[in-house]
């Protein structure tokens, strides 16, 4: 048995910290917390004292593209340029950065880049798994689903001539019914545990408003069918309100950014128990400077509704987790966003949870998100009280998943 000592632990369901913190560890699980019944060390096993820090449950972020940004990556020239092997190798420091900051669990959200047709998510994780590269458990999607043009067509962000670097329906770019059942399917076969779709238009994007819905409704009902069908939730890039009021009446699970909602999408969503994943951090760390000048004018329009938006969906009742859209933010700087939505107005306890349990529910997991007995031994610990100073989450100094330890005190 290996036992963790420390200063503190959070609980995170009563929104306290219990003093001290001890955790005992067999395996890849929790075995005990505190000391009734049982000293720290008194069956002989190995006491890691963690002096005054405070242990977490480890942290999960909701979007990621680990095969995206990094080191060694270049703006456009990386989209035609760096082939399949060479972006699996700068994913492995991606992921190796995202869990020495403490984020044990994330969702992979939507390859678009070309691959021909491999599920490089899928794989990733599976590496991660069998112990040859360190890293998060990942919750791939394979690759994003989007119309022709649609925000997430890579051929779109560069504004690539046309029959330069097109990518297949298995690739994820599908029209109409038949197609986008075919593409979800596809990422299905090959290993994805969610779906990510396209409804609407971004900053980034360099034809049409922001906030315009891409799908047609009807092909919005088709992606959702096939995968709850199978057992898999859809995550949609979504800023407008018009295109999440779509989104959420086609019975997607997830609203990724929603950064123009209104009341009346809020008030839908928390109807149908619809989750939010803000991003918001990025409105502020976003560098648009070189960028053209219409997308410059869209960030002067989405980033300052997005500084306001997630305070009201939470406000609302809607049920909000973490995700950072990494690299948008740098990968291994994911706490950042717990920072900011404390900024934005949550409490840091709400952060907290939309971090840990609150994910957790999004994934439809039961052994994560909490520091208790039989819960897989994810843990993190942080140099002071999170529920009074969010920003100590920037600092993880110890990180354990499924019971081996990353970084040491």
């Amino acid at each position: 048995m290996l036992t963790l000592k420390a200063a503190g632990l959070l609980d995170i369901e009563a929104g306290t910290i219990i003093r001290p913190g001890v955790l005992h560890i067999e395996g890849d699980r929790i075995v005990g917390v505190g000391t009734v019944g049982r000293e720290a060390g008194e069956s002989g096993g190995e006491v890691i004292d963690l002096g005054d820090l405070i242990l977490v449950p480890g942290l999960m972020d909701m979007e990621v593209n680990l095969l995206m940004g990094g080191r060694g990556e270049r703006p456009v020239y990386s989209t035609v340029q760096d082939d399949p092997p060479l972006r699996m190798l700068r994913a492995v420091g991606n992921a190796r950065r995202t869990l020495r900051a403490g984020f044990t669990t994330v969702r992979n959200l939507g390859l678009f880049v070309k691959t021909g047709g491999y599920l490089l998510d899928v794989a990733l994780g599976k590496a991660i798994d069998a112990g040859w590269v360190d890293g998060p458990r990942i919750v791939p999607a394979g690759h994003a689903i989007t119309p022709t043009g649609g925000h997430l067509d890579p051929t779109m962000f560069a504004a690539f001539a046309p029959d330069v670097l097109e990518l297949s329906i298995e690739e994820g770019i599908a029209n109409g019914v038949d197609e986008v059942r075919k593409a979800v399917r596809y990422q299905i076969k090959h290993g994805a545990q969610l779906i990510k779709v396209c409804v609407s238009g971004g900053v980034m994007s360099h034809t049409g408003t922001p906030g315009a819905q891409h799908y047609s409704d009807e092909e919005l009902r088709a992606i959702v069918d096939e995968a709850h069908r199978r057992g898999l939730r859809v995550a949609s890039h979504t800023h407008g309100a018009d295109a999440v009021r779509a989104a959420v009446a086609a019975g997607i699970d997830c609203i990724e950014h929603g950064f123009l909602l209104d009341d009346d999408a809020i008030d839908l969503m928390v109807e149908h128990g619809t989750y939010l994943v803000p991003t918001t951090r990025l409105a502020d760390a976003m560098d648009t400077s070189h960028a053209p000048r219409e997308l410059q004018e869209k960030a002067a329009e989405m980033f300052p509704r997005a500084r306001t938006s997630v305070k009201k969906a939470y406000d609302a009742g809607v049920k909000i987790a973490v995700g950072t859209d990494a690299p948008a933010i740098p990968h291994g700087k994911n706490a950042d966003e717990l920072v900011a939505l404390v900024e934005r107005g949550m409490s840091p306890l709400s952060v907290l949870r939309a971090a840990t349990t609150v994910a957790a529910e999004l994934i439809g997991v039961d052994d994560r998100g909490r520091l208790a007995e039989g819960l897989l031994a994810d843990v993190v610990g942080v140099p002071g009280n999170p529920l009074e100073d969010i920003t100590v989450t920037q600092n993880v100094r110890f990180v354990m998943k499924g019971g081996k330890v990353y970084v040491g005190n």
